[in-house]
């Protein structure tokens, strides 16, 4: 369902936008220095996470019923097997998704002074949560159904983060994506999109997923080692212009026959959350747009053995 993968990553930082917005509003009642996270727990903020990431569920959901589910007719609920489609891909995005949802509501409890684990357990709960009402919805829709696989990945994503937050107390790994455009698009616009902004979210031709490690965190707290460099590996895949096998022809033109393959990648990564500065919005403001990997050069190994350098891969 690479449509409703999308749409999270798009409720995702609505919801982070409202949060700020909502934050900023109460700035100057607030004792505490703005940015500051608060040492025990401070009931004026806690109130405003509570009410706004309401107010953005509730939005979000009924949004997507509106733009999406009510256009397609209702069934009871069933299951659908959608493991086999965009190579895998669209899971990675699900990954992701739910990894980021679980960290930023994580942070934002911690800003409030939920204690850490609390604050973890409940950002997980709720990356978790906000994606399976969407997997929910999918199986009462008749052109789609709850998807095991997508369920599967949520889990995946959430537990990448609540782990490392029990384990370490901090994300050392991080979940990142990239794009760059592909020619694949114009073979079946309407699954890959029509224009630049709708390729980078569904032409997964041209996305990359990482996990990216920071090296620092698994040294000795004396090292010099720069905190903000981190080591990346990523996978990919191109070759698809449908969800399952390729298209033959679209609108009466015939469609190359591409080879649909995986790629694995290797770069150098920065991490912008450690580059610290004293303003505390730009602080704010690299934690929402942190999950973006820096171009910077890389190694792919193909799917059939050959390997490739790039001296900038986005």
């Amino acid at each position: 369902m690479h449509a409703i993968v999308i749409y999270i990553k798009r409720v995702a930082v609505f919801v982070t936008v409202i949060l700020f917005f909502c934050f900023s509003a109460q700035a100057q009642t607030d004792l505490l220095k703005f940015w500051d996270k608060a040492d025990v727990y401070h009931s004026k903020r806690g109130s405003v996470v509570v009410l706004s990431s309401s107010v953005a569920y509730t939005g979000g959901m009924c949004g997507l019923y509106s733009l999406w589910y009510k256009n397609y007719p209702q069934t009871s609920f069933h299951f659908f097997n959608d493991t086999k489609e965009w190579m895998q891909m669209d899971k990675l995005g699900h990954v992701g998704s739910a990894y980021y949802i679980s960290r930023w509501s994580g942070d934002v409890l911690k800003w409030s002074g939920v204690k850490n684990r609390k604050a973890a357990l409940v950002g997980a709960a709720v990356g978790y949560g906000f994606q399976l009402s969407i997997e929910i919805m999918d199986g009462f829709s008749k052109q789609w159904g709850f998807s095991v696989g997508d369920i599967t990945a949520n889990t995946i994503g959430a537990g990448i983060y609540l782990s490392q937050e029990l384990l370490w107390q901090e994300q050392r790994i991080t979940m990142k994506m990239a794009y760059h455009g592909t020619k694949y698009p114009k073979y079946n616009p309407n699954l890959l999109g029509s224009a630049f902004q709708e390729n980078m979210m569904k032409d997964y031709n041209g996305q990359t997923y990482w996990l990216s490690a920071n090296i620092k965190s698994f040294l000795h707290k004396e090292s010099k080692f720069p905190s903000w460099l981190n080591m990346a590996v990523g996978i990919g895949a191109e070759g698809m212009v449908g969800a399952e096998v390729n298209l033959n022809e679209y609108n009466g033109k015939a469609v190359p026959n591409f080879y649909r393959q995986r790629f694995f990648y290797l770069s150098p990564d920065i991490d912008i959350t450690r580059i610290k500065t004293k303003w505390g919005a730009v602080n704010a403001l690299k934690k929402i747009f942190g999950f973006v990997k820096v171009p910077a050069p890389a190694l792919r190994l193909s799917q059939d053995g050959k390997l490739k350098g790039f001296p900038v891969f986005f």
